[in-house]
């Protein structure tokens, strides 16, 4: 087998530490997979992967020769493109993660522009709003809103959008128009779950150069933007959510901003990438991601 191919094979179990899910990501028979990786370490010979009945993981020699085989394969690919001509020379798939809404709302409508500039490069967009692991689910590039976890993944900060408070004209009309955190009492909120682990957040707010919170009853909660926002244009109840996503709804009149000077903080932003040197078509889609964001989502300050 080729030496380039052995090494995406190891790269590929180390990631996934499953040879049966790395046959399956590479489309191969995981017998394949497993002769490969016994190949190459009868090549080098040194033991790269521990192997037990349910994990595999790489031992120390495993973990640097991994690092030096994702350098050399980026300076492989760097080296073809250098006798490619214009765009084309960059060319390949590249997955994709962001949140659901701004995967519908900003980066599906913008797609055309960027494939026309690099018509070799193939995206694979997903959308949701849990938290992917990148390594697991072979993702290049993720954009995470909220609070990064220190996962050792090369990360962009982009900036921190804005969050606001919202009601529909209905629900106020019921209940009333909360003017600040001490109103919250006679109020509902449309809780919103966590999708990894269904706990539902509590109400935030800023005030005084400090961030507090307190647990607001509700009737009706979601796990997902969408929902949470379509819980909210029915009159269920009160929502914080970063004002790109309704700003459609409040300029047609069907949500309303509510205790302004009470707004949660801002949620940070980052694109976060799944290997320290990307091949040159991940950076090249981070590289126009990145201003679009800027530009559509606002960040906050």
């Amino acid at each position: 087998m080729d030496r380039l191919d052995l090494y995406r094979i190891l790269i590929r179990v180390i990631e996934t530490r499953s040879f049966t899910r790395a046959a399956d990501g590479l489309q191969m028979p995981r017998s394949s997979v497993s002769a490969a990786v016994a190949e190459l370490e009868a090549r080098l010979g040194a033991r790269l992967l521990n192997r037990t009945t349910r994990s595999v993981t790489p031992t120390p020699e495993g973990e640097e020769f991994r690092d030096r085989c994702l350098a050399f394969l980026a300076e492989a690919e760097e080296i073809e493109a250098m006798f490619r001509t214009g765009a084309r020379r960059v060319a390949g798939r590249v997955r994709i993660d962001v949140p659901g809404r701004i995967g519908r709302l900003i980066l599906a409508p913008a797609l055309p522009e960027f494939l026309a500039a690099w018509p070799g490069i193939a995206v694979e967009l997903g959308a949701s709003d849990r938290a992917v692991d990148l390594v697991g689910e072979q993702v290049d590039l993720a954009l995470r809103v909220g609070r990064l976890p220190d996962s050792g993944l090369r990360a962009r900060r982009i900036g921190e959008i804005a969050q606001i408070n919202v009601a529909s004209p209905a629900y106020l009309a019921r209940h009333g128009t909360p003017a600040d955190p001490a109103d919250l009492g006679a109020h509902l909120q449309v809780g919103y779950a966590s999708p990894q682990s269904g706990r539902v957040a509590d109400w935030e707010w800023q005030e005084g150069g400090r961030s507090h919170g307190r647990a607001l009853p509700w009737q009706v909660s979601a796990n997902s933007a969408e929902t949470y926002i379509a819980a909210a244009l029915a009159g269920l109840g009160l929502i914080q959510i970063p004002a790109y996503d309704v700003a459609g709804h409040l300029a047609a009149g069907a949500l309303v901003e509510v205790m302004p000077r009470h707004r949660p903080a801002p949620m940070p932003m980052h694109l976060v990438l799944a290997h320290p040197r990307p091949p040159r078509r991940v950076q090249v889609l981070a590289d126009w991601l990145e201003p679009l964001l800027r530009r559509r989502l606002a960040p906050a300050g």
